[in-house]
């Protein structure tokens, strides 16, 4: 799908992209971890804001990954 990079989305579409529920994505909005804006009582996220963020999840989380593999190689697991 090809949209433009400044559209904002709903934080049930946010959910659905980054593969969690709105209640967890609303709570990482209200910690500050993602920019938002609000309108009246609707949040709208910048599609390039929440690409960016699930790109830095997923950087994070192939670095704990390969943590893992270290230290399971390390204490001979098998794996």
């Amino acid at each position: 799908m090809i949209v433009p990079v400044h559209t904002e989305l709903s934080t049930q579409e946010g959910a659905d992209i980054l593969n969690v529920s709105r209640p967890h994505l609303v709570k990482l909005l209200e910690q500050g971890a993602l920019p938002h804006t609000k309108i009246g009582r609707h949040r709208r996220i910048k599609l390039a804001a929440l690409m960016a963020f699930k790109a830095s999840r997923e950087a994070a989380s192939r670095i704990a990954m390969d943590e893992l593999v270290e230290q399971a190689q390390d204490l001979k697991l098998g794996y």
